[in-house]
Formats: C-alpha cells, structure tokens, sequence
C-alpha cells in the first residue's frame, strides 16, 4: 500500500496519467473487453475474428517516466557495489535482449574484477 500511495503521489507519475488517461482507459477498455480488442486488431488485420482469438494472460509492460511527466525512451542501468538492475525497458527490449545482456555481463565482469 506504501508503494502504491508514492507512485500516486510523485509529479511525474500524476503529469503522465494526466497527460495520457484516455488512452489508459483505452487499454484497460480493450483488456476487459474481446470485442473491443478484437476491433483495434482489426486495424491491422482486418481478416481476424473474435472467435480467431484466444483468451490469454496478461502482464505489465513498466514505463518509466521523469519528473516532468515525459516517458523515458531509452534503457535505464542503474549499478551499485552488489547488484546491476535494469530500471527501463522498452519496446524493442526483446529484440534487444541479447545487446542488453551482453552490456550487463560486460559491467558485471568490470565489478567482478574490481572486488578479486
């Protein structure tokens, strides 16, 4: 609840959902609702039925915004004397991936080295 009530109350995080509520409720219209998915699919792939679909799980795609309300577009790497975390990543993150994973192993190494 702690967590909750901090990202609610940060600026950055009122000036996004702010700036873009409509399409929020856009996506939340559009998880709840197979019609209403299926419908912007169409937009691309006009063929697709709603019977084509099968319902699947859902996640959180994280999108780090900065105290001015602006998305952050670009990989976040944050590193301390124990642990290297990845505070952003966006799309194309998976196609990245391997890009990603090597610049963690390469600043891993660099730690590594430094405490040996």
């Amino acid at each position: 609840m702690g967590e909750l009530t901090e990202t609610l109350l940060w600026s950055g995080f009122q000036k996004v959902a702010f700036k873009y509520w409509r399409t929020g409720l856009g996506e939340m219209y559009r998880s709840f609702s197979k019609a209403a998915f299926t419908k912007a699919l169409q937009k691309l792939i006009p063929e697709v039925q709603e019977n084509d679909l099968v319902e699947g799980g859902s996640g959180v795609r994280a999108q780090a915004c900065d105290r001015t309300g602006g998305l952050v577009d670009d990989f976040m790497i944050f590193e301390d004397k124990k642990a290297i975390h990845v505070g952003n990543a966006p799309s194309p993150a998976a196609t990245s991936s391997l890009s990603i994973g090597k610049t963690l192993a390469e600043m891993a190494l660099k730690q590594l080295e430094k405490h040996t």
